[in-house]
């Protein structure tokens, strides 16, 4: 049983549909896990037994009378502590939120539920979500599993740690900037940033409404698929998929600037597999881009603040003062800053969508650095900024140019490969991402 811990939700559930696995046995297996496990109190914030065990009863029960409700129906998944669970605390990593329970589920926890997902419990996460790292001395910070001393990345870092500690067969979290995709690289994962509009918010704590994305962390790109149908996404059919023919742009521009050694080492390796499996590659730069990532200040920053700021201000010292400097910097510019912002970044946007239009996915690494130490981004606030800002660089591509984006593991711990695609074309990255996989497999 010991070994479900580590399989794929999609193979969880093909043996639940072939009767070879009772969700509730599933269940139990997980729930103990996570009781037993060194570092439960650091991935997870919450786990709610009650609620896993009562769902995976009603999954055993369809399973037996034929009547599952999706090829996930009686997988257990975790859940990012800003997706509002009724009558389970949801607090965002903050103390703001402390004990706040909300009266009923985030839309996207009820689509699952709908598709018969079982829900573990809800996985700590960067403050508010605003950060990259993973580091949280208020609540918790969670381990990365390729290193005990490094932080895990974030800003769903419990997510990812939850995974890849085998304590859940998937989870979701939230993509800002980078919050999916961060994590799920430096813990070997694979992660889906959506579409900003795809799957519902409601119900979801904010960081900026305007950026905001659902995404699962998984195993497998078929995972990813999956998931994303129970959230209410786009069904997926990733079967028969090859990279013949299939042209992808290495984007030099920024993305490929001052990446260390073995994250591009480990690239330049995965595009030389991607193209012995057929994948035509050409190197291509999107000067504007540079001025799209100047405007990110403005436009991050002020979107975040306008919603916390009553909050943060009625009592600043509740925050971590390295989140409270970054949300605090959107005081200094007005609506018409953010408005002519927004403005200039769609007309970017319509640009680069256009120069790009002849690929079918803009590949780069995920991360263009290794996680760095916990204790020195704690004590040296100065390297703190440093590495939170290569951290979301490359990541954050996605989110400017509003595209969706998919990470990939390489084979080297913590290195990843990331394929973006033009807005809505969910269904076409996760075939090109499923026969990447192949290929770096």
């Amino acid at each position: 049983m010991q070994d479900w811990r580590w399989m794929t939700a999609a193979d969880l559930g093909r043996r639940i549909g072939s009767g070879e696995i009772d969700p509730v046995d599933l269940t139990k297996v997980f729930l103990t896990a996570i009781d037993e496990h060194e570092h439960r109190d650091r991935i997870y914030a919450r786990v709610t037994p009650k609620r896993a065990l009562a769902e995976a009863h009603a999954a055993s029960a369809r399973a037996k009378a034929g009547l599952r409700r999706s090829a996930l129906d009686g997988v257990p998944i975790s859940w990012k502590d800003l997706f509002d669970t009724a009558g389970t605390a949801t607090e965002a990593g903050t103390l703001y939120l402390k004990d706040r329970i909300p009266s009923r589920d985030a839309e996207v926890l009820r689509n699952a539920t709908a598709m018969g997902l079982v829900c573990l419990g809800k996985t700590h996460m960067t403050e508010i979500a605003f950060s990259g790292l993973g580091l949280n001395p208020i609540t918790a910070t969670p381990p990365c599993v390729n290193d005990p001393d490094v932080v895990p990345g974030g800003s769903s870092s419990g997510a990812a740690a939850s995974v890849a500690f085998g304590l859940v067969a998937a989870a979701v979290g939230s993509d800002t900037g980078g919050s999916v995709r961060v994590p799920s690289v430096w813990n070997d994962l694979v992660g889906l940033k959506t579409t900003h509009g795809l799957l519902s918010l409601k119900g979801v704590v904010p960081l900026c409404k305007t950026f905001d994305t659902v995404g699962p962390l998984c195993r497998s790109v078929e995972d990813a698929a999956l998931m994303l149908g129970a959230l209410g996404g786009c069904a997926a059919d990733i079967k028969g998929s090859d990279l013949s023919g299939v042209r992808l742009a290495i984007l030099d521009t920024i993305a490929m600037e001052d990446v260390r050694e073995a994250p591009k080492a480990a690239f330049i390796a995965a595009v030389a597999r991607l193209e012995e499996a057929g994948a035509e590659v050409e190197h291509v730069r999107f000067e504007p881009l540079r001025r799209a990532f100047e405007l990110a200040g403005i436009l991050y920053t002020v979107d975040a603040y306008a919603y916390w700021r009553d909050i943060i201000e009625a009592d600043p010292s509740k925050m971590y003062h390295q989140i409270l400097t970054r949300i605090r910097a959107g005081a200094e510019f007005d609506a018409v800053d953010f408005v002519a912002g927004w403005a200039e970044l769609n007309e970017i946007r319509a640009e680069y969508h256009a120069a790009m239009a002849g690929f079918d996915a803009v590949i780069m690494p995920t991360s263009p650095i290794l996680p760095p130490n916990a204790k020195r981004l704690e004590e040296d606030g100065e390297f703190f900024v440093q590495e939170n800002l290569m951290t979301l660089r490359n990541t954050r591509v996605g989110n400017l140019m509003g595209e969706c984006s998919l990470t990939l593991p390489t084979g080297v711990p913590s290195c990843g490969i990331m394929l973006n695609a033009a807005p809505m074309s969910e269904a076409r990255l996760l075939r090109i991402g499923a026969a990447a996989e192949r290929a770096l497999a």
